[in-house]
């Protein structure tokens, strides 16, 4: 960890910057790298991360804000290469270097994290130079374009021990963490399957599909819940508005008969974000858009049994009580990089790494494969 010795100098009740001048008019500096904002309800020996995020567009501002609020990070620096975006960064954060020199900010000895929350096509390349450069790694998902490439990254990281999180978000909301540890508890018994619907109309992309889009979300909380690694994957979807799928269907086969579908839209007249997850217990469902009562559980399903001396199944079915378990409300972006800078600061495994993240690309690849065979199933 690099650490500054400057001393550290009041500028108002919740303030402390380095007594560094800042010349007017300049931007892109590494020697403005060293000015920093840490919040004065930190111990003065208390050891803070220095970030620096590239990318200040749709995502950014909730990535600095994060960032920036915790006790054990700081931003020092903002790099975009879209004058206007740096602008409203700059009046948001006057405090902070603001610029779009990415080498700058790439080599600075005073910088410990890069958070990457650009285009997918740019991610390699960025967190690559970010490790080779010593640099911890926060990268926006999908975590690359292909699993190439993350493999590299993650052999890099490993080499040289520093640590990547993918950003799924998801996984650190109170209702995923909430069915991770029902399915843990065999509450729900054997999964059956886990269907999920990520519908909106737009925004639309031109560089992904939706299913790079916007299936991340699903296939990481998938990863995380599921008690078994994906073996294959079904995709069918279509072009309608530009030169990319903007409504597809992905089916994915896990061991054990487990199955699950997401189905992605950008042309939807209405947002919809429900999971139904059934087991041979219980039954959930989770409606992410709901703001009481995100998660409701189902004591129904169906009993099979036999009579002696009969050969035909007998079925019965189950119709219990629901319930809404208490589901935590806390932000999951903030519990997101908590995890993540106690994991650089202390060694800690980062629970969304670069092998969650691989897992998703893994999968999207293949969905993109299915996808342009016309629904071909493809093994993982």
């Amino acid at each position: 960890m690099n650490n500054s010795n400057h001393a550290l100098i009041e500028v108002g009740p919740d303030t402390l910057i380095d007594p560094i001048e800042r010349p007017k008019g300049t931007s892109g500096n590494v020697a403005l790298l060293e000015q920093r904002r840490v919040r004065s309800d930190r111990a003065p020996d208390e050891e803070v991360l220095r970030v620096g995020v590239i990318g200040y567009g749709y995502w950014g501002p909730n990535i600095v804000r994060n960032f920036h609020t915790q006790k054990s990070s700081t931003v020092v620096a903002i790099c975009d290469r879209d004058p206007h975006v740096l602008a409203k960064a700059a009046s948001t954060y006057p405090e902070l270097d603001v610029h779009s020199d990415v080498d700058a900010m790439l080599q600075s000895p005073n910088i410990d994290v890069i958070a990457v929350v650009t285009p997918v096509w740019t991610h390699f390349n960025l967190a690559m130079a970010a490790l080779l450069n010593g640099k911890h790694v926060f990268v926006e998902k999908p975590f690359t374009l292909t699993s190439g490439q993350a493999e590299q990254l993650i052999e890099t990281a490993d080499r040289k021990n520093l640590k990547i999180m993918v950003d799924h978000t998801f996984v650190f909301t109170g209702a995923v963490r909430k069915i991770k540890q029902l399915v843990d508890a065999n509450e729900l018994g054997n999964i059956y399957y886990y269907d999920t619907m990520r519908v909106n109309l737009g925004l639309f992309q031109h560089d992904v599909n939706v299913i790079w889009d916007l299936a991340p979300h699903d296939l990481a909380i998938m990863d995380y819940i599921l008690p078994a690694p994906a073996e294959a994957v079904v995709a069918t979807g279509q072009k309608h508005v530009n030169s990319v799928e903007d409504i597809a269907f992905i089916t994915v086969y896990y061991p054990d008969r487990l199955l699950a579908h997401v189905n992605v839209n950008w042309l939807s007249p209405v947002k919809v974000r429900t999971t139904l997850l059934g087991g041979n217990k219980k039954m959930l469902i989770w409606n992410d858009l709901e703001s009481d009562d995100k998660i409701r559980i189902y004591d129904r399903g169906v009993d099979l049994s036999s009579k002696e001396g009969l050969y035909e199944l007998l079925v019965s079915y189950r119709a219990g009580d629901m319930w809404a378990p208490h589901v935590e409300n806390t932000e999951a972006l903030a519990l997101e990089i908590a995890h993540f800078n106690r994991s650089v600061l202390e060694d800690r495994p980062v629970l969304n790494d670069g092998q969650a993240g691989l897992r998703v690309v893994r999968i999207l690849e293949a969905a993109n494969r299915s996808l342009s065979r016309r629904g071909m199933e493809v093994r993982i």
